[in-house]
């Protein structure tokens, strides 16, 4: 049996700070693979910058080293009114029906899920595997305990807490920002990402150097 971690992000440009979390839960976990899964840009609560395609370029770009590191468009190829996590999940739970499949996130968007705020949220949580990364602030036990949709579930095994040593501050938008000032980035994102940016002049790059 496998471990696979399901790592969603917008990916808008991926950045080593998504490789170094990758690699880390990998390493931390136990993960036999990681599925980097880029959200399609037909959702409506994300506003994107780079076309999906080409996104998706940069990742494989990005991982095209990691034997443990894969890249799925399933989101992509979704009708828009079809993308939730919740059927995400599932697919994937259905693909790899003899492993156990994690979806992996930050501590704010499982407190997003303990407040209902995610499409089933209650059948997200009752079906599914976590692995959960620390942020700033948000204390993770407390989280659970304070929610019903997640206290509910917690059987010792949905939520495998990750709270030492693998936050960085590093953010795709930070990055944008400074493409669009003519800052240069160069070693906050992987250097095959950084040349791609270039060639194709995404986030402003050639319009501020």
């Amino acid at each position: 049996m496998a471990k696979i971690g399901i790592y969603g992000s917008s990916f808008d440009p991926i950045t080593d700070a998504h490789l170094f979390t990758a690699n880390t839960v990998a390493k931390r976990c136990k993960l036999d693979k990681v599925i980097f899964l880029p959200c399609s840009s037909k959702r409506q609560d994300k506003k994107l910058y780079a076309s999906d395609e080409q996104r998706v370029k940069m990742i494989e770009l990005a991982i095209e080293d990691n034997e443990k590191f894969e890249i799925s468009d399933y989101e992509l190829n979704q009708l828009a009114w079809e993308i939730a996590t919740y059927k995400t999940m599932k697919y994937f739970r259905q693909q790899y029906r003899e492993d156990e499949v994690y979806f992996i996130m930050g501590a704010d968007l499982l407190v997003d899920i303990g407040a209902g705020k995610w499409q089933r949220a209650d059948e997200l949580i009752q079906e599914n595997k976590f692995i959960v990364m620390a942020r700033d602030g948000i204390d993770m036990l407390t989280a659970i305990s304070r929610s019903p949709i997640l206290r509910n579930a917690d059987d010792g095994q949905t939520f495998h807490l990750i709270d030492k040593g693998i936050a960085l501050e590093i953010s795709s938008t930070f990055i944008r920002e400074e493409f669009h000032v003519g800052g240069d980035p160069r070693y906050l994102l992987p250097n095959a990402a950084y040349n791609y940016i270039k060639e194709n002049d995404l986030y402003g790059y050639n319009r501020k150097k």
